[in-house]
């Protein structure tokens, strides 16, 4: 997915959190965090989420609107909506949270369409809609934190952001299967 493009729709079977389901254009005019995970994904556990829910609690939903994203693509008979419903609960998580349509194969439709590598995965979308960050793995604070401010501030500062996700490793290519240093790939 190139950066600028428009944000594909959200394909969400079950929406927790919120009592309408969020679509991107309802979002319009705020900066959308997209955080996918899985519950079984190490790094999800130990640095995505609890960014994702930091970001929110800063934030608020006026400014920077924070979404998750539950994509299951292994384990599917334990990561039931009943279980992220517990896991959710357990975690403290404050923020909607969406999860993801079943494809026909073994890779749900938003991570389809977002081109999504495995979890964690971030990706940050625009006030007009357009997604400007894609990125597999951990991110920094510091840099989610200046790639936030500055979207937030845009137009006047949107070549800047470009640069700094360039920094932070918005790379694409192939990704490895399984899970290791703090990622679950797609098989």
């Amino acid at each position: 997915m190139n950066p600028f493009e428009i944000a594909p729709p959200l394909e969400i079977s079950e929406w927790i959190n919120t009592p309408h389901p969020l679509t991107l254009s309802v979002l319009r005019g705020r900066v959308v965090m997209l955080h996918a995970f899985q519950m079984l994904c190490p790094g999800c556990v130990s640095h995505g989420l609890p960014q994702a829910s930091k970001v929110h609690e800063m934030f608020g939903d006026d400014d920077v609107a924070v979404v998750g994203l539950h994509t299951v693509f292994e384990h599917h008979d334990v990561m039931g909506p009943s279980a992220l419903k517990a896991f959710i609960h357990e975690y403290r998580l404050r923020f909607p949270i969406g999860i993801d349509t079943r494809g026909s194969g073994h890779i749900p439709l938003t991570t389809q369409a977002y081109a999504l590598q495995g979890t964690p995965s971030l990706v940050l979308i625009d006030k007009r809609g357009r997604v400007r960050l894609n990125h597999f793995g951990r991110i920094e604070d510091l840099a989610l934190g200046v790639l936030l401010g500055q979207l937030r501030v845009e137009p006047s500062m949107g070549d800047v952001v470009t640069r700094v996700a360039t920094e932070v490793g918005n790379t694409t290519g192939a990704p490895v299967a399984g899970c290791d240093d703090g990622v679950c790939a797609v098989r």
